[in-house]
């Protein structure tokens, strides 16, 4: 009690906010964050800034790229289904898989959690995640930032961010400004629904009894919906490092309607054909529990590809043979045209 004004002596920890607690974190962590490290990486966790120290001998002309995302509302589909060590892996993908389609190599990555109370668990599985996701696209995880805010959060609820740093030699830079009519447009497989459209996927189970226990190819739904967001990075390196390629394209929000555009010159088409891959049957229970118009499913999940790669026909057979050894399942999926937009054939 304080003497002076008979109210009582509040701590930090009385107001909701366990100092003790994220000090914790940051111990249970920390050797799981120096395995993502790079030689680059100067010093450890615990600094007020993160250190890198960019390799000139590599990067002689070094453009940087930076990325920032989250994972939007697939955290309260993680709430629900307790799986929340993927939603790191989300985090890093979402931001790294925007910087590699530059032609950049991610390099160093760093995330913000914030919560309105700290759940040391549930906190250090989401972190493993990302300390994870950062060591599928051989980046370092050099920082973060750990928010406990009472009241601005549910119990149980918290929200990610994540930001990442890349660099690519100026003559590397894909910009879009190789691309040409006649190239060829490739996909890659996604691992599922990945980090877009789950606001309306939520709604879509709210309103479908039993959705997440409902089995398709042997998996359940809540297990292929909480499949973390695939990697692209080592692939697209390698790839990158083999021939010439001509653009790229993560397939987010918007799904291929939206996002390959974004990498063609004026004047210039994406001519797909729509039966050139195999779409998981997750999809079609999407479509069937939404009555879900193609297009519109065709512009807001990836439906089956998560990544685009442009390449010239005489690349196709290296470009392709570069990606399977890489672990890539690779769809050719039609042509670059005279146009606009999408082409749906």
């Amino acid at each position: 009690m304080n003497k002076a004004t008979d109210k009582p002596a509040l701590t930090y920890k009385d107001a909701g906010v366990d100092i003790d607690a994220g000090n914790r974190l940051v111990d249970a962590i920390g050797e799981r964050v120096k395995r993502t490290h790079r030689p680059e990486v100067m010093g450890g966790i615990g600094g007020f800034g993160g250190l890198f120290a960019l390799d000139l001998a590599r990067f002689s002309e070094p453009v940087l790229v930076s990325g920032t995302d989250g994972v939007g509302t697939k955290l309260m589909l993680a709430r629900t289904t307790g799986a929340h060590a993927g939603i790191g892996i989300d985090l890093v993908a979402m931001c790294v898989n925007d910087i590699v389609v530059s032609g950049a190599e991610p390099l160093f990555f760093l995330d913000y959690f914030a919560t309105g109370a700290l759940d040391e668990q549930m906190a250090a599985s989401v972190i493993s995640g990302i300390a994870d996701g950062c060591e599928q696209a051989g980046c370092a995880l050099i920082g973060g930032e750990t928010a406990e805010m009472p009241g601005m959060y549910q119990p149980g609820d918290y929200d990610l961010a994540g930001f990442a740093v890349g660099a690519v030699n100026r003559s590397d830079l894909l910009d879009g400004s190789r691309v040409s009519a006649g190239d060829v447009i490739l996909g890659l497989a996604s691992s599922g629904a990945h980090s877009n459209g789950y606001s309306l996927i939520r709604a879509i189970v709210d309103q479908t009894p039993g959705a997440l226990d409902t089995t398709l190819n042997g998996q359940s739904m809540a297990d292929w919906l909480m499949t973390p967001t695939r990697i692209y990075v080592k692939s697209l390196l390698a790839l990158t490092a083999a021939i010439k390629v001509h653009g790229l394209a993560h397939i987010t929000g918007g799904g291929l309607t939206e996002n390959v555009p974004r990498v063609l010159p004026a004047g210039l088409a994406a001519t797909l054909q729509r039966d050139a891959w195999p779409m998981h049957p997750g999809f079609a229970w999407l479509q069937h529990g939404g009555n879900i118009a193609q297009d519109e499913l065709l512009r807001t999940f990836n439906c089956g590809i998560g990544m685009v790669v442009i390449v010239a026909p005489e690349d196709v057979e290296l470009a392709t043979a570069t990606l399977t050894a890489a672990g890539e399942a690779v769809f050719e999926l039609g042509q670059v045209s005279a146009g606009d937009g999408v082409i749906w054939q």
